[in-house]
């Protein structure tokens, strides 16, 4: 298939996706909360720059479970499998060759810092999503990684224009202890729902709880609700 071939057939297929999920894109927190808690300018998606509860770092902290796992480009796959009528499994290549994205977006973790204006290049989910066509009955989505590592999303929030499977942040390869060679982001969530050395992304019909949900942390994660643990 030729490339700008390609290209359209995932346009055409996430265009039809959002429009199925864009009254719930709409509805969540994240964008239509009339009494945000936070403090500041408002950001691009019309909410406080900064959530309640949060202090601007410069630095960038590393947060993980204690294993910084080292995945070489050769043997590096992504799966997305589950609900979905076209499972794919990505080798770094086939990955960098899907239609690539760069976004400047703000970074909250549960632990009280944010980082802001991050520039991440990567391939944005709602794009890997079309080209795996969720069946009807998709809901949510697990993400696995390489230090097993797991976190639940619901669609209406991993399908936001801001979600990427990100490979490159400031103009340079992600690096290890940051979830190199790729991780997921999720801007308007705490960062945890962004899985570092992301592997798999299971297409789920019904809502289960990952990682750190399993323990006591929220299920849905909006930092202008401070909503940290459940």
């Amino acid at each position: 298939m030729h490339e700008s071939e390609k290209r359209n057939r995932i346009v055409e297929a996430r265009m039809k996706l959002k429009a199925r999920f864009e009254t719930k894109i709409q509805s969540t927190p994240s964008v239509a909360d009339d009494k945000p808690l936070g403090t500041g300018s408002i950001n691009r998606h019309g909410m406080p720059v900064l959530p309640i509860g949060q202090t601007i770092t410069h630095k960038w902290p590393v947060l993980d479970l204690g294993l910084q796992p080292a995945v070489s480009l050769n043997d590096w796959r992504l799966i997305v499998d589950g609900e979905v009528e076209n499972p794919l499994n990505l080798t770094w290549e086939e990955f960098l060759a899907l239609p690539q994205s760069q976004d400047t977006s703000d970074f909250h973790c549960v632990t009280t810092w944010s980082k802001l204006n991050m520039i991440w290049n990567g391939v944005r989910f709602i794009d890997l999503a079309a080209m795996a066509q969720p069946k009807e009955t998709a809901t949510h989505i697990m993400c696995y990684s390489y230090d097993d590592y797991s976190v639940n999303v619901s669609l209406e929030e991993a399908l936001k224009p801001d979600v990427l499977i990100a490979h490159t942040v400031e103009g340079n390869p992600l690096p290890k202890e940051h979830g190199g060679p790729a991780r997921m982001i999720t801007p308007q969530l705490y960062a945890w729902k962004g899985a570092k050395w992301i592997n798999r992304i299971e297409f789920l019909k019904e809502n289960k709880l990952g990682f750190w949900e399993q323990r006591g942390y929220s299920n849905t994660a909006y930092p202008w609700r401070n909503d940290r643990y459940s």
